[in-house]
């Protein structure tokens, strides 16, 4: 049989793109579109980009054009509270509740690359939520993971599958994908935190919903459950380092490979980071402690992974990209972190995103430590086999720390 040559690739003849498009302006009212041209893929290689501000761009044609990416931002606490503040004085002087009250008094943050989207990175909503004395949001399940990161010096309390969680500051309240929660605050003061949710994820895969129906014991009539174990249980079964217990079930509601251990408190994680202080910590990330989940030593979450990160007086974090994305809150300090080419200044509870692929670096600008903690979607990309890390040496060399 004889063999038929090929033909190299070679460009359109004169007009079949022009009628191909023509085709397809008339095949778009049916929601299908007609190549006109290779598949070309929507992200760069980014690995090979040296530059400091060049990688993660977008490829270009069909597949590049419609795609969006997150964009490194900064959202300046003292130009963002002034709203929470508002819709809670709204709120109060209406005594409307919070569920009543366009279902929460809070605010989402969108990035500016993600064209609206309510999402700070492909994986990540992240919204920040006040609540007035006497407020309580309803008892309710979802599929989303989701967490409190609290942000005033009280922070009310959420209730877990019945355990009861008192917050301060630097608290960490989990409420894992499946677990029954609701939150209020029995204070005297309002209380803020930020919620965090894998939350579009759950969307991209059609997997999000929401049960209301709860048929435990309530408390009162306020809907929400009446509390089985007090303030800390969780921490009293799994607080001591290393060891936890044999004779009680780590399953957290009807969700799967979440984390059983509730309630991280800030003064905890505090304490760990100054034990650590006198230590080289890592030329990337400084001095950094992870939130584990304590019956198996992985990530809290399956999709998320929490840390806290100490930066000393004048200290300087290496380059740093990695094929994850990550949120960062500030809890104490004064600094700036460097993002693809760009500076952004940070002080306290200002939130800041470092979008995948970005070259980053965290600097201590102020005379006292700087504590940040960060949520990043890294689990997720390493149970894909996706996720890589590159660092830049002292003298700029770029260096693989994950391949």
């Amino acid at each position: 049989m004889a063999t038929v040559p090929t033909r190299e690739r070679g460009a359109l003849p004169s007009g079949a793109k022009e009628a191909m498009e023509a085709l397809n302006a008339e095949a778009g009212k049916l929601s299908i579109w007609l190549r006109t041209q290779a598949n070309a893929p929507s992200q760069r290689p980014w690995f090979r980009d040296t530059g400091l501000d060049v990688a993660g761009r977008l490829s270009g044609g069909r597949a590049g054009t419609g795609q969006m990416k997150a964009a490194a931002h900064r959202w300046r606490w003292a130009e963002i509270s002034p709203y929470l503040h508002r819709i809670a004085d709204i709120a109060r002087t209406a005594e409307v509740s919070p569920i009543e009250f366009a279902e929460r008094q809070q605010f989402l943050l969108t990035n500016p690359g993600l064209g609206g989207r309510l999402q700070v990175t492909s994986t990540i909503r992240c919204a920040v939520s006040i609540y007035n004395p006497g407020d309580v949001a309803p008892v309710h399940i979802h599929t989303p993971n989701a967490s409190r990161t609290i942000l005033s010096d009280s922070g009310g309390y959420t209730t877990v599958e019945g355990e009861r969680c008192e917050a301060k500051r630097g608290d960490l309240i989990l409420t894992p994908h499946g677990t029954w929660h609701d939150h209020g605050n029995d204070g005297s003061t309002p209380v803020i935190w930020m919620d965090i949710l894998d939350y579009p994820l759950l969307e991209f895969l059609d997997c999000i919903w929401l049960d209301e129906d709860f048929h435990g014991t309530r408390e009162g009539n306020s809907r929400a459950q009446a509390p089985q174990q007090g303030n800390g249980y969780s921490h009293k079964l799994y607080g001591q380092g290393g060891v936890i217990p044999s004779f009680v079930s780590h399953q957290r509601g009807i969700g799967r490979d979440t984390s059983p251990m509730i309630h991280y408190r800030g003064a905890d994680v505090r304490q760990a980071l100054d034990g650590l202080r006198g230590e080289a910590g890592d030329p990337y990330e400084g001095i950094t402690v992870k939130f584990v989940n304590p019956a198996t030593g992985g990530p809290v979450f399956p999709t998320l992974a929490y840390t806290a990160q100490l930066l000393r007086p004048d200290e300087e974090t290496r380059f740093k990209r990695e094929t994850a994305s990550a949120l960062y809150v500030v809890l104490e300090g004064q600094g700036a972190t460097e993002i693809g080419g760009q500076r952004f200044d940070w002080s306290a509870n200002d939130i800041f995103v470092v979008p995948n692929f970005l070259w980053r670096r965290h600097i201590n600008t102020g005379r006292g430590d700087a504590v940040i903690y960060a949520v990043s979607d890294q689990p997720l990309l390493e149970k894909i086999g996706q996720y890589r890390a590159q660092g830049r040496t002292a003298d700029g060399k770029v260096v693989q720390l994950v391949s």
